[in-house]
């Protein structure tokens, strides 16, 4: 058991003063407890909020951050950027996946992310053969994250096709591809690797409806299922119009529209992006109490467009955030511009809080907070007796955080000039970064450093 006092922590019912906090031999929260000081207990340098879960992540992608800024031509769009994305991963080795992923991972840790569910499609070699172990780049994956110390939910993904219809896959996708049997296989090994390691858990994403049928579909979930009905679902939805068109050519609905009505939509599944929604679409998924995956930084780097982020909140919709491409690692930042967005959309500010005086801060980080505990399907984003300890102090020495209280923290963190607002972060129970910086930085950055040089020479 290890015991902590801290001099203002962010619970569910708000903010409370001088908590004892117990963690137990686990790292599950035990006892939690305010208005107590224990005299003994190590005592935490600032205030105590959940630790945010990243909701989707291509892990790889980070190595390309800033590679596609060149200026391109007036057609430049996600589609071109998605040939140069294929162009740039035909290089990567296992080796480089995991130095790239931990470098990644312990660049969460010190932003305040605590958790990740990476969205992995990169199964095969360069040639699209298997690997001897054609668990390796899952599993390469998982070492990062155990040496970043990270938790993580591992979600292989099924890539089958190039577009609706069952359209055959393309060159730069051959890396993705899998058959439903072979597909299985991976997710009954995962299953067995994985089980009873704690910080872990294993779901499944079936890439997008262009990527598999709806019999593919099917064969994902019943494969999920017979390991665990609990385990989440991910796919990706509606993120550009070009998808909504050719959805609507393909079965005469939108991707949305066609899981709404197709598949029961629950709260077990997390909708990547779902950026183009009709009001009808924006109800529904939040009637459903699935998840909306934002990625802010990757939606706006790649042109998507603006989700109907007031709609979906006023219907008490449910979202997380996430990383996606990585051209930002920050949640703070995430949060900043999904409300921007819609300030600029809109011409208004404080958009996406609806009772006057509310913190608009304190609001959009517990509710992505939450929403990505659901979305991991983990035991975290809020601190709670049998929550695990997950948890993020802030840095009260940065300027943009000095003299702040209660929410006006997240409210600093979030749209104030913040640069390092992350002090100290705990995984499950155990310090992962402290003033700031994880023990293995200097040491991934030199490996990662190294990576990049021959890959971009």
């Amino acid at each position: 058991m290890k015991d902590y006092h801290a001099p203002h922590v962010l619970l569910a019912q708000g903010w409370a003063r001088d908590v004892r906090i117990e963690v137990d031999a686990s790292g599950f929260i035990s006892t939690l407890t305010p208005g107590v000081a224990a005299a003994s207990a190590e005592k935490l340098a600032g205030p105590v909020i959940p630790g945010m879960p990243n909701l989707h992540s291509h892990a790889f992608q980070r190595a390309m951050a800033g590679l596609t800024e060149k200026g391109g031509p007036a057609g430049d769009s996600f589609w071109s950027w998605r040939e140069q994305m294929y162009r740039f991963l035909e290089r990567l080795t296992p080796d480089d996946v995991e130095v790239i992923a931990t470098r990644l991972y312990i660049e969460m840790l010190e932003a305040g992310y605590t958790s990740v569910a990476e969205f992995h499609y990169l199964h095969h070699d360069a040639q699209g053969a298997a690997y001897a172990d054609p668990a390796e780049m899952a599993c390469r994956h998982v070492a990062a994250a155990d040496t970043a110390g990270i938790g993580l939910t591992l979600l292989p993904v099924l890539y089958a096709h190039s577009n609706f219809g069952g359209l055959p896959p393309v060159a730069g996708q051959r890396r993705f591809i899998h058959s439903i049997d072979a597909f299985e296989q991976l997710v009954e090994t995962l299953a067995k690797r994985l089980h009873g390691r704690p910080l872990r858990r294993l779901g499944a994403a079936p890439h997008s409806l262009r990527a598999v049928t709806p019999q593919q579909l099917g064969a994902v979930l019943a494969a999920l299922n017979r390991m665990d009905t609990s385990a989440p679902l991910h796919i990706h939805a509606a993120e550009q119009r070009k998808e909504v068109d050719d959805s609507l050519a393909w079965s005469g609905l939108r991707p949305v529209e066609w899981l709404l009505r197709e598949t029961d939509l629950s709260p077990r599944w997390t909708l990547i992006h779902a950026t183009h929604m009709t009001p009808e679409e924006t109800e529904g998924v939040a009637r459903s109490g699935a998840v909306a995956g934002l990625c802010p930084s990757t939606e706006g780097d790649l042109g998507d467009g603006f989700f109907d982020a007031p709609r979906y909140l006023a219907a008490e919709g449910r979202f997380g955030i996430g990383g996606d491409s990585h051209v930002g690692v920050d949640p703070f930042m995430e949060l900043r511009f999904f409300e921007y967005g819609q300030r600029l959309k809109s011409e208004r500010r404080n958009v996406l809080v609806r009772e006057i005086g509310a913190s608009l801060g304190g609001v959009l980080y517990r509710r992505a907070a939450l929403g990505g505990a659901q979305a991991l399907a983990q035991p975290v984003g809020t601190l709670a007796v049998g929550q695990r300890a997950d948890w993020v102090v802030l840095n009260t020495d940065d300027a943009a955080l000095t003299e702040q209280q209660g929410d006006g923290w997240l409210d600093a963190a979030i749209f104030g000039p913040a640069r390092r607002p992350v002090r100290d972060v705990m995984v499950g129970g155990v310090w992962r970064v402290q003033q700031g910086v994880h023990p293995e930085s200097a040491a991934s950055l030199a490996r990662y450093r190294a990576t990049l040089k021959r890959l971009l020479a």
